[in-house]
């Protein structure tokens, strides 16, 4: 009977953190489901470094042809490729002498559907679908269209398909980190939330295998091997998934709530816990468009955010470039791509080194400048050189990536809570901002590999002097509001 007389008041936070802050079984499952969206999130963001590769070819004998000529100034008959002419879009569609800006559209594509689907489903996760809906949504669209795109008759219908993909695709890095950090303490959301980057880094070292076991066929089987497994997954595991009682109460939905609560918990005396929750407790609406136009109208907060946009601009197109950018490098395709890939994973693991011993400023700085360095001399390195390229670009990579993470951590410490999602959903825009560029300086990279690899780290190396101006925050308590970050930064001052 002790069990179930009821507790004294608590708020709402504080009696979801008892709930939730003993991390349980259930929660770990649930973490896995939503987290596995990131595996197949990896795999259409890049599968277009395989599909829109350009295949080797061979002179035919009896020809003036050598290994050496413009492939554009010879004769038809003088050359051919070396495997099936449907490896790649370039072999299928004759695209080998097309243009930068040709080659490269579908990949960019993508990522302008990425940057409209961010500002047009950005706010229905908190008003209208809810975590749940949205991330699953999100994922069908994006897999049905990749689904789709293997019936593609030419570069424009392929083109616009990816575009419908990426628009998809917007939400579910987003959706999945905010799922993850909703369903379980304080004390577990850092840990929980580097499962998102783990499996996604997972099935962006999968996606090389499954390229090469379809190294003989149509690059339209790389886009159905990929896509037909997500769309199950994505049907199967939405009717497991459970939704984040947190928005649930923020919607008044307080039975469903509170039976996700005790199926997530792990606590004894659940029900007395719950029992001091009632129905309309601490809900507010705000209007996201008020919260966006309060970030710019204040000087210290636009500064701030300009800053952090144009430091998310220079990290993406570093970030991306270099992983489209491997095909140029005259490395094994398949064996660069994992090894970039598997820089992914320790670089999570460093982070969490990084974020505690070392200062955002400095750490930001430092290893910027060292990826636009590395980046450089992947595009000046002459030929005959490629274990040495890869190396470099090895090496540029994992400051871009660990870069990405301080970045994304400092951007939470620097506004409140108020405008905090807000803000990050514009430096991850600024984020795929930079990316849209990297398919076709990649493309020109294939005439002159510093158009691609130097203007990667002339970008970033200049892009890192910006930091100079923003607060350092290590250390420094979360403020909930505009006045009160004021408050704080002016007693710092």
């Amino acid at each position: 009977e002790s069990r179930t007389q009821p507790r004294p008041s608590l708020s709402l936070e504080e009696t979801i953190e008892k709930c939730l802050g003993d991390f349980g079984w259930s929660q770990f499952i649930q973490a896995i489901l939503v987290a596995f969206l990131g595996f197949f999130d990896a795999q259409q963001t890049f599968i277009n470094v395989f599909a829109d590769a350009d295949p080797k070819w061979h002179c035919n004998f009896n020809t003036t042809c050598n290994p050496s000529s413009n492939i554009c100034q010879l004769p038809k008959g003088a050359w051919s490729w070396d495997e099936s002419s449907h490896k790649t879009i370039i072999s299928e569609w004759g695209l080998e002498c097309a243009s930068s800006f040709i080659t490269g559209l579908p990949a960019s594509s993508f990522f302008v559907g990425n940057l409209i689907g961010g500002f047009s489903l950005a706010t229905l996760g908190d008003f209208y679908f809810g975590r749940k809906n949205l991330l699953f949504l999100s994922c069908l669209i994006m897999c049905f269209a990749s689904l789709i795109t293997a019936f593609s008759m030419n570069i424009w219908m392929y083109s616009s398909l990816r575009l419908l993909s990426g628009f998809g695709r917007a939400s579910i890095t987003t959706c999945t980190l905010i799922l993850l950090s909703e369903r379980v303490g304080k004390k577990w959301r850092g840990q929980i939330g580097t499962m998102t980057f783990i499996l996604f880094s997972l099935g962006l070292l999968c996606l090389p295998a499954v390229a090469y076991l379809n190294k003989g066929s149509s690059w339209k089987f790389l886009y159905l091997w990929t896509s037909i497994p997500a769309i199950l997954y994505c049907i199967i595991a939405y009717f497991f998934v459970y939704e984040s009682p947190r928005w649930l109460f923020t919607e008044g939905r307080d039975l469903e709530a509170k039976a996700i609560l005790r199926k997530l918990a792990s606590i004894e005396g659940l029900d007395s816990y719950l029992s001091s929750i009632h129905l309309g407790q601490e809900i507010s609406k705000l209007n996201p468009y008020k919260l966006m136009k309060d970030l710019f109208k204040r000087r210290w907060a636009l500064q701030r955010i300009i800053a952090t946009m144009v430091f998310g601009f220079g990290i993406g197109l570093v970030f991306f470039g270099l992983l489209f950018g491997v095909r140029n490098l005259g490395f094994n395709i398949y064996l660069g791509v994992i090894l970039n890939a598997s820089m992914l994973i320790p670089t999570n693991l460093v982070t969490l080194f990084f974020i505690a011993r070392w200062r955002r400023k400095g750490s930001l700085f430092a290893l910027c400048i060292i990826s636009g360095i590395c980046s450089i001399i992947c595009g000046v390195v002459g030929s005959g050189t490629e274990g040495i390229r890869i190396g470099f670009e090895l090496a540029s990579f994992f400051c871009a990536a660990l870069a990405y993470n301080v970045m994304m951590i400092f951007v939470v410490e620097l506004f409140p809570t108020s405008v905090r999602n807000s803000a990050t959903t514009l430096v991850r825009q600024a984020v795929v901002f930079g990316s849209v560029f990297d398919p076709v300086l990649t493309s020109a990279g294939k005439r002159s590999k510093f158009l691609s690899f130097g203007t990667f780290g002339l970008t970033i190396f200049l892009c890192s002097f910006i930091v100079i101006i923003l607060p350092e925050t290590r250390g420094k308590n979360l403020c909930n509001t505009m006045d009160e970050q004021e408050r704080m930064d002016h007693k710092i001052v």
